[in-house]
């Protein structure tokens, strides 16, 4: 399993166009990715499930994957948060 806390850097938090990007990036791989914060964990392939996380600016939340693709997908999922959604 490989973890890693990431922030939502990007001021609108997480709202819909973020958790789909979020999902979709998810389903790229084969690894199971979950998002953790506060004790509540989604699935990363569920936007709605994304969405409940209610993540907004400067929250952090970690992000851990589980199969033969667990290291890229957890690098594909930091990658999103640094970039904030390329929404600033």
């Amino acid at each position: 399993m490989v973890e890693k806390i990431v922030t939502v850097w990007n001021r609108a938090g997480i709202h819909a166009r973020p958790a789909a990007m979020i999902a979709q990036t998810a389903n790229k791989f084969k690894a199971e990715i979950l998002i953790e914060r506060n004790s509540v964990t989604v699935n990363a392939k569920s936007i709605m499930g994304v969405i409940t996380l209610a993540a907004g600016y400067n929250t952090q939340m970690k992000v851990c994957a589980e199969g033969e693709d667990e290291q890229a997908a957890v690098d594909a999922m930091y990658m999103l948060f640094e970039k904030k959604f390329e929404e600033d």
